[in-house]
């Protein structure tokens, strides 16, 4: 079985090309894929299908060419993913199966609106929905939906928190310091993953999060580091966040699963 490798600001990916639509991804085949001492070793799996010969796409065939069909590294399906979604555009522009610039993607979220550029890729990934809060640990959260659930904790030092294992793992949580002006830093636990090197939905959610905390308006882009890198997440007044970021490919070989 054919695949590549590729990650955004370090979360990582492998991708199965599937054209035909006839690759059968089982959650343990998932789980040795990720495995990162007996697999490959990733955040998740990306399969690359066309909208066409995919019946989870079929209301978005006629809106966007290809399905981005994302599981996490436990084997359970996800909606969306911000770096996946990156790194899947990357990889169509790089095989010639689409163009650079703009283009759209059908997710498990709806269909996003995308741009390629030679240094990073722009997501316009939508509207953030605000929840009711959520408590993460004894600790007050903001939850937001961006696609997938999040709840965002502000806390004075990301550093110091130590190793993440929030009690919520039906929950994607972001722990979010504040660097300065219109910049964070943030660590991530991800629901059926782990502590992860970077979230691109969970750093548009940090930022919904901040906003709305400290009465920034609107509009501005924020810096978003996380171990990974930097991420540059805007919420605009519309209620539709952009995530821009890095996405780049590292390898491609065969998958001997023996």
């Amino acid at each position: 079985m054919r695949f590549l490798k590729g990650h955004g600001t370090e979360n990582d990916f492998v991708l199965l090309p599937d054209p035909d639509g006839t690759l059968v991804l089982t959650p343990e085949l998932v789980q040795r894929l990720c495995d990162r001492r007996a697999g490959i070793g990733a955040d998740g799996v990306l399969r690359v299908v066309p909208s066409a010969v995919e019946p989870e796409a079929a209301p978005y065939a006629d809106r966007a060419a290809w399905f981005m069909d994302y599981r996490n590294a436990d084997g359970s399906i996800a909606e969306m993913c911000g770096n996946g979604v990156r790194v899947y555009a990357r990889y169509l522009v790089d095989a010639g199966l689409a163009q650079p610039g703009e283009m759209r993607l059908a997710t498990r979220a709806g269909v996003k609106d995308v741009t390629v550029q030679p240094d990073h890729v722009v997501v316009d990934m939508g509207q953030a929905v605000v929840g009711d809060p959520v408590e993460i640990d004894g600790v007050p959260g903001t939850f937001i939906d961006m696609g997938n659930p999040h709840a965002v904790v502000h806390v004075a030092s990301v550093e110091a928190l130590g190793a993440l294992d929030p009690e919520r793992k039906d929950l994607n949580v972001e722990y979010v310091e504040d660097v300065g002006e219109r910049h964070l830093r943030m660590r991530v636990h991800e629901r059926g993953v782990g502590e992860t090197r970077s979230c691109g939905t969970g750093a548009c959610a940090a930022v919904v999060a901040t906003v709305l905390r400290t009465g920034v308006p609107r509009g501005a882009a924020f810096d978003v580091d996380v171990p990974g890198g930097r991420l540059v997440v805007t919420w605009l007044q519309d209620g539709r966040v952009l995530l821009q970021g890095p996405a780049k490919l590292v390898a491609e070989g065969v998958w001997r699963d023996s």
